[in-house]
């Protein structure tokens, strides 16, 4: 099998690559021997994503938030009979959770108007003071570093960042929970090993009615081994790199000025971050928003496999376009076990 060609795009010099040493190889020569049209830009902006959705934001703030905003939905969605179209349900659910991330003036709103209309006594606890009071997000992050001087962050790119954010961890999430499901009801011993483990991790809980702790979702071994569906609902199959300098690698050898495609869905491992896992990129370039992702496909199978069944009633063919579309939808039926 040929794991790399050559060809040509808009005049330009171009090496696909579907090599996993290969494709390791060239995230590792990031700023070295290739680089993104981006490269600095994208480290920027990556650090001020980590501050929001990094692995240190979501075990101090977010956990809670996500695992009862899961539990509220699925409680809903198995109200909705016979069925509820999957993918576009998890897509909301993050979607409206992300942009109060972003821009939580949103959730304050009410709080806005009460103390539009209300006595002006500016002391803790009245509706005025509650109108008064900031509420710095990621909105206010981005107008900061946009008004400091010297920045490199523009207007237009600022926007681009905003847009981009929800989509992306909605599109990544609900992409994956759909084949996670897809795969799990063609493989029966899976779906009782991931259940197997969930209720594991209840039985073990020193507080019966605690929520999901960071210890907890980090030994959820086979969880994560499903969220290996991430690489095939992934929203950026490819990434585009230039070379610098030549590069010498197995029998290919590249000249520097050419573009190097490298196909990050193919791999071996299941990881994110691992050495052939490109799921989420690799290296340097690995995605800000990784570990929010699995964060919330994971409180979403620990809800879905211990509190509920499912049963898939109508799936249509999946097509990757990027990222995964289900032209018939997904339809699921939900059932709580209480009332089973």
């Amino acid at each position: 099998m040929v794991h790399c060609f050559k060809t040509s795009l808009v005049g330009r010099q171009i090496v696909v690559s579907t090599d996993p040493d290969v494709n390791h190889f060239i995230f590792q020569q990031e700023g070295k021997l290739v680089q993104s049209c981006h490269g600095f830009l994208h480290k920027y902006l990556r650090n001020l994503i980590l501050n929001l959705f990094g692995s240190e934001s979501l075990k101090t703030k977010h956990v809670s938030e996500i695992e009862e905003l899961t539990s509220k939905h699925l409680q809903l969605w198995s109200c909705q009979q016979p069925s509820v179209e999957l993918k576009q349900a998890i897509s909301t659910m993050i979607y409206d959770f992300t942009v109060r991330k972003l821009f939580s003036f949103l959730g304050c709103y009410s709080a806005f108007l009460d103390g539009l209309i209300s006595f002006p006594l500016n002391i803790p606890g009245p509706a005025y003071w509650k109108c008064l009071q900031g509420h710095k997000d990621f909105l206010d992050v981005v107008l900061e570093e946009m008004n400091k001087a010297g920045t490199i962050l523009s207007e237009q790119t600022a926007l681009d960042l905003l847009f981009a954010l929800p989509f992306a961890a909605f599109e990544s999430a609900s992409s994956a929970v759909v084949l996670a499901l897809q795969y799990l009801q063609s493989n029966p011993l899976a779906q009782v090993e991931l259940t197997q483990e969930h209720e594991t991790i209840l039985r073990e809980r020193e507080t019966k009615d605690s929520g999901i702790t960071w210890k907890e979702y980090k030994s959820m071994t086979v969880t994560h081994m499903v969220n290996e569906t991430i690489r095939l609902g992934n929203i950026v199959p490819a990434i585009f790199r230039k070379v610098v300098k030549d590069i010498e690698i197995k029998d290919y050898k590249i000249p520097a000025g050419w573009i190097i495609l490298a196909c990050t869905l193919a791999g071996r491992e299941l990881n994110a971050g691992s050495k052939f896992f490109m799921g989420f990129g690799s290296v340097v370039r690995l995605c800000a928003g990784a570990e929010f992702v699995k964060l919330q496909i994971s409180i979403f199978l620990h809800h879905l496999v211990t509190n509920y069944r499912w049963t898939v009633i109508k799936e249509g063919k999946a097509v990757g376009q990027p990222g995964l579309l289900l032209p018939d939808g997904f339809h699921v039926q939900i059932l709580n076990k209480k009332f089973i």
